[in-house]
């Protein structure tokens, strides 16, 4: 199954449901063909580079002590997997902003992304975050680089749902009405 690298600190916080939408641009190795959704369910990789508290909202801070507890030089723990609940590609800084909401980044910090390649939208993408017992993934050569996504020979077992599905509707209400 493919997984998603993202920082560990936005894992944490989609398992926690503090989190639920992801707003990417794609990797620098994506550059050309900006961020695609690979798969409608996928691993959620935990990253540990480019975090810090200017990144995340203060109200947050607590999800940086994940990258204190980083595994072991050349392994991975993966806890959860995600499946896309909707998506939408954004141009204007008013729709994003208002998807605030949704997710643990500093203003600062969006401002950045959407600078980052002007001429690329920014994909956002409703996510439905699902808990399961620890993976421990060997680090592979061809899983690093600045790129989304990777391919993992491994299934989930059943996760177990962050937010109940009243709460995920209300959150793609939300996001619907952002978004359109």
């Amino acid at each position: 199954m493919n997984a998603l690298k993202e920082w560990a600190t936005v894992v944490r916080a989609l398992e926690a449901g503090d989190q639920t939408v992801l707003l990417r641009k794609g990797g620098i190795l994506e550059a050309a063909s900006g961020f695609v959704i690979e798969s409608k369910k996928f691993f959620l990789f935990p990253t540990f580079e480019h975090q810090s508290l200017d990144n995340i909202k203060p109200q947050f801070a607590r999800y940086l002590d994940v990258v204190k507890d980083r595994p072991d030089e050349g392994q991975n723990v993966i806890t959860s997997y995600a499946e896309v609940v909707a998506e939408a590609d954004l141009a204007s800084l008013e729709k994003i902003s208002a998807l605030s909401e949704f997710h643990i980044w500093s203003d600062p910090y969006i401002k950045a992304r959407v600078s980052w390649m002007p001429q690329k939208t920014l994909k956002a993408v409703l996510l439905r975050t699902y808990k399961i017992p620890a993976v421990h993934i060997p680090i592979k050569p061809e899983y690093h680089g600045c790129k989304s996504w990777i391919d993992i020979n491994a299934n989930p077992e059943a996760g177990i749902p962050v937010l109940s599905e009243s709460e995920i509707k209300v959150r793609l209400e939300r996001f619907l009405e952002v978004t359109s």
